[in-house]
């Protein structure tokens, strides 16, 4: 917050609700989530408490999110000039497939709902934690033993079909490790529908007092939108998996056209799942989104009701535009022309909401805060991403540029420059809530700059390269190609180190960080203002009742307990 707003907001009557301090009225410690039952690994390892679960899965995450990293830089640095650079194309194909399934499966779908989503929902509605907790620790255990056998895949014959497991390859042309990786694809899915189930359910039944369905925060609708396609659409891409494990093991002749089968079935099936899921990836980004864009611009958020709903439409339309993959496939000229126009009308309400954060930050008092900048790159990168979706969805462009470069970029500016530097702010965002310390901003401000210039670098080349017409997925290239690729693989490793520095930095942050007050970045949301940082086991003492709604901002002022954006870092103080 700007020091002419802090001064102004001085003068106002604070808001009605006092954010409690960390010390009760005996002057000891208030209880945290964090030291609950001594913070032993076994109380950890058999919680059930909603923000340790999260943090379980930011755990596991983050790891997968480094390893599936290190497999696209060792791809990027092997495609920096053509012909063999480090490694053959066999070994090429097998680290891109898991780069593919490693980030699609183990990161992406379940970043946002899994980690941010476990811990801040229950918080926003002014729960005390999911509707089914044992549910939500079996969740992360599924997740687990669907990640061992993925890893199994690495350690063994690691699969080279590519992360779409397109049959009939994946079902009798290859002889790696294929079933391993589906079976864990197909674990993953049951602890994704297990966590939608949690949130519709936590939604519909445990909001506090007052909490109507229009007070509740865009993060909310977002979790309850995508937890609607988890639930729905998951369940396809399970069986389809099963059934390529059962046609490589037993040969039933479903998809091989060998036996009978239909390989483009299984496109259909996929893509059925698979589009959604890029919702699934989205839909909690934007939410997050939603949240930052209002809270560093001091302004209610600008048409709360078009977000809510706009968030509704996206999981009811992602359900019919799977077609738009197949434009080359061999579907008919209807199919076609229906697939086409269903694909720029999901456009819509992505551009409802880009235009209402826009307004929202027009005239606002805006603070430049580390997630305000991954807000605002995300404003940047998304709407790259979704105009290059369009290009996409038109026959017409789409049979000339298809399997190129420009769907890799398309695709990267959708899932990296959306979802993840959403996910990167949303967690710069909550890190102080979690943790009750702040990171560095001099070092974070770094990394994401590192980040935003190393991320543009690597994949706007790659627009350039697709409609040059190279092809994706290719072990080398001709050398007219080559400048655009040795760009493309330094901006790689130029983002690479911008994530090493964001995760030095929020670790460091976490266990010696600054201490902060409950609500360093003057939000009215219920996890700012009646909750801790870091919370209690049970969030509450008492369960909150709501007056306002979550962005009120022309009617209260926010208590700010501690500056949201620290100057000269000061010695961290001993950690408790």
């Amino acid at each position: 917050m700007s020091e002419q707003t802090r001064s102004a907001a001085a003068e106002l009557p604070r808001s009605a609700v006092a954010v409690p301090e960390r010390t009760d009225e005996n002057g000891l410690p208030r209880p945290n989530f964090l030291r609950d039952g001594g913070g032993t690994l076994w109380s950890w390892l058999t919680t059930l408490d909603h923000k340790r679960i999260g943090i379980l899965y930011m755990i596991m995450v983050m790891l997968f999110f480094f390893v599936g990293g290190l497999f696209a830089l060792l791809v990027r640095l092997e495609l920096f000039a053509p012909g063999e650079q480090f490694f053959g194309p066999d070994t090429y194909n097998r680290l891109f497939t898991l780069h593919g399934a490693v980030m699609i499966f183990l990161f992406i779908i379940p970043s946002i709902p899994a980690i941010l989503g476990n811990f801040v929902l229950p918080l926003q509605i002014g729960a005390k934690d999911v509707a089914f907790p044992r549910l939500n620790l079996a969740s992360w255990y599924i997740y687990m033993i669907g990640a061992i056998f993925a890893l199994y895949s690495l350690v063994t014959n690691a699969a080279d079909t590519g992360w779409t497991f397109y049959t009939p390859y994946s079902s009798s042309g290859s002889d790696t490790a294929v079933i391993s990786i589906t079976l864990g694809a197909f674990i993953l899915g049951f602890s994704s529908i297990f966590t939608g189930l949690n949130f519709i359910v936590t939604v519909h039944k445990m909001r506090a007092p007052g909490m109507t369905w229009f007070k509740l925060p865009l993060m909310v609708w977002a979790l309850y939108a995508t937890a609607i396609i988890q639930v729905l659409a998951t369940p396809v891409l399970g069986i389809t998996l099963l059934l390529l494990v059962l046609e490589r093991a037993f040969g039933v002749g479903i998809f091989d056209p060998a036996m009978g089968g239909d390989p483009v079935l299984f496109q259909h099936f996929f893509w059925f799942y698979s589009h959604p899921a890029v919702y699934i990836m989205i839909l909690p980004g934007m939410g997050i989104i939603s949240e930052l864009i209002t809270t560093f611009s001091h302004r209610n958020i600008f048409g709360y009701k078009f977000i809510a709903f706009s968030s509704l439409a996206i999981a009811l339309v992602s359900f019919l535009v799977w077609g738009h993959h197949m434009f080359t496939s061999g579907q008919s000229e209807f199919a076609v022309m229906l697939f086409s126009f269903l694909t720029f009308m999901v456009a819509i309400p992505s551009a409802i909401k880009v235009f209402n954060w826009t307004t929202t930050l027009y005239k606002g008092s805006i603070s430049f805060s580390v997630p305000m900048l991954y807000a605002l790159s995300f404003l940047f990168m998304f709407t790259i991403g979704g105009l290059t979706g369009l290009f996409l969805g038109a026959l017409s462009v789409d049979v000339h540029v298809h399997d190129t470069y420009f769907v890799v970029a398309h695709f990267h500016y959708v899932m990296v420059g959306g979802t993840v530097m959403a996910f990167i702010g949303g967690l710069h965002y909550w890190w102080p809530k979690m943790f009750g310390r702040m990171y560095n901003r001099t070092s974070a401000v770094a990394a994401w700059a590192l980040v935003f210039v190393g991320f543009n670098m690597t994949f706007f080349a790659q627009f350039i390269l697709g409609t040059q017409g190279m092809p994706r997925r290719y072990w080398t290239y001709p050398e007219q190609f080559q400048s655009l690729h040795g760009f493309s693989s330094s901006g790689s490793l130029v983002m690479g180190l911008g994530f090493l520095i964001m995760g030095v930095t929020l670790l460091a942050g976490a266990l010696r960080g600054r201490v902060v007050g409950s609500n360093p970045w003057g939000s009215l949301t219920l996890e700012w203002t009646h909750a801790t940082s870091p919370p209690e086991p049970h969030n509450y003492p008492n369960t909150p009742v709501v007056e306002n709604g979550p962005y009120d901002f022309d009617k209260l002022v926010p208590r700010v307990d501690a500056p949201g954006e620290p100057g000269p870092e000061p010695e961290p103080a001993p950690a408790k």
